[in-house]
């Protein structure tokens, strides 16, 4: 392979095309990252150079290698209960409202959540904990969260629902043998149909809207630091349409979209509710 780093016009043209793909703006300053994380499909595909991969791309055979690409260049960082206090307002607060929603006339008794740019399953599964949790408060209730991601490749490991020790340290014993099942051969553990029953998963771009019921709650956490200003607003658009009313948006710290909710009320740091 002659490649050996991005020149600064390849790492440009790449730089546009993962901004019209996904909304994620590549720093300037990333062409050495940029250049490691394309060299892996290139000895994916066994193509010589970068801009032959580039080529390739951009060419109606190269839709295929799409899917590769994305998930190579994005990150997939996340954990079980990742900031502890979302999930405690979920367990409590949240479910309460909820039921005491279901009490006025008309309304249902179900809850929609959706898990946005999920990654590999930690996050929308903990959601799933967090109800289940719950399930003495929500008997007979329709119970559905969604985790959906850019990367099929994430996805197909959420769908399997296998974590390894390390990452189920995060989750308290009493709840790991619950709601999991251990896997001797692949020293893993196995989520239960306790959870995966009410988990499902779908591959989403967040820069279009998603065509699904409405939801109670949306998380979206750590996603939106990669966006520039632009991709974030048309992200901020499809969510707040795809909230039903009286709705909950669950951010993460470092998103960068506060003053740009002014469409919704803050109840916390954290938190904003569609009225």
């Amino acid at each position: 392979m002659d490649s050996i780093q991005l020149t600064r016009q390849e790492f440009e043209k790449y730089q546009k095309l993962i901004l019209k793909l996904c909304g994620i703006s590549v720093p300037d300053t990333k062409i050495t990252l940029l250049s490691n994380r394309v060299r892996r499909r290139l000895r994916a595909t066994k193509i010589e150079s970068f801009q032959s991969y580039f080529d390739f791309l951009t060419s109606s055979s190269g839709k295929t290698e799409l899917d590769g690409f994305l998930s190579a260049i994005t990150t997939n960082e996340t954990s079980f209960f990742r900031t502890q206090k979302h999930f405690d307002w979920l367990s409590t607060e949240f479910v309460d409202l909820q039921i005491a929603r279901s009490k006025e006339v008309g309304s249902r008794r179900s809850i929609r959540i959706w898990s946005a740019a999920c990654s590999t399953g930690e996050e929308p599964y903990s959601i799933a904990l967090c109800l289940a949790e719950n399930q003495h408060k929500l008997t007979s209730w329709k119970l559905e969260i969604l985790g959906t991601d850019i990367s099929e490749q994430a996805l197909s490991q959420a769908r399997a629902g296998l974590f390894d020790t390390q990452t189920m340290d995060d989750i308290p014993l009493k709840l790991r043998t619950q709601y999991f099942q251990h896997d001797t051969a692949a020293n893993a553990w196995r989520v239960k149909p306790a959870l995966s029953e009410i988990v499902k998963f779908k591959r989403h771009n967040l820069m279009q809207p998603i065509t699904e019921p409405a939801f109670d709650c949306i998380f979206l956490r750590n996603v939106l630091i990669y966006f520039n200003r632009a991709s974030k607003e048309t992200v901020i658009e499809n969510l707040v349409k795809a909230l039903a009313p009286r709705g909950f948006l669950v951010v993460g710290p470092s998103e960068g979209i506060f003053d740009m909710l002014g469409m919704l009320t803050k109840r916390s740091t954290f938190l904003y509710q569609k009225e």
